[in-house]
């Protein structure tokens, strides 16, 4: 048996992830300019020193941020879909956790980031390695939540499309509340699922982490 952490451990740990939330909800609200170490950690409820002790640069900071953004995105698709129901009847709920991905603080968070990247060569040559490691992670936890096996053809583009019209419906809804539309697109892209789909929800349901 290994020994317990140690108390210093854990508030170590869990600094950096009040660190990390906090870098998040700055981003989202304020953008990356008005972003600063001394900004989060204030937010974060610890000292700059603290903060620097953990990430040495804005730019380390703002890199795990992303990565934590992926992974909490990810373990709470894995918790609601402890509730799906079974076979065909799951299309909908998934469609509809999928298209909710790409809403709330973390997207606009992201979104974010995206535009200063688009011409920031540094933070570019940062983010799209864990920005393509962030999709290939949500595009294998759609292939799961949905129970279908990629290597029938036609299911990798479908589950593709579904994640590209959910981020076009998340920037659809950053300025006006668009949940009404977004809700009857999601109903009927469901339908399109349900048709297209070879055994949907046929496939493993059991979402195991990644190492």
């Amino acid at each position: 048996m290994s020994a317990p952490r140690e108390p210093r451990q854990e508030r170590s740990r869990a600094t950096r992830r009040r660190l990390l939330e906090a870098a998040v909800a700055c981003i989202a609200e304020l953008g990356l300019s008005g972003t600063t170490v001394a900004v989060i950690a204030q937010r974060a409820g610890v000292s700059r020193g603290a903060a620097q002790h953990h990430f040495r640069t804005r730019e380390d900071l703002v890199t795990a941020a992303v990565e934590h953004m992926g992974e909490v995105q990810v373990a709470e698709l894995r918790r609601r879909a402890e509730g799906l129901p079974p076979g065909e009847s799951r299309i909908q709920p998934v469609v509809d956790m999928l298209l909710d991905l790409y809403t709330g603080p973390m997207f606009r968070a992201a979104l974010h980031l995206w535009v200063v990247a688009s011409t920031d060569d540094a933070l570019r040559a940062a983010l799209v390695p864990l920005e393509a490691q962030v999709g290939r992670e949500a595009h294998r936890t759609a292939l799961e939540l949905l129970g279908v096996n990629e290597s029938h053809r036609g299911v990798r583009e479908l589950v593709q499309s579904t994640l590209d019209l959910a981020r076009g419906l998340g920037l659809a809804s950053l300025l006006t509340d668009d949940t009404r539309r977004r809700r009857k697109i999601a109903r009927r892209w469901a339908r399109v699922l349900g048709r297209e789909l070879p055994n949907p929800g046929g496939g493993p349901r059991v979402l195991t982490n990644v190492q």
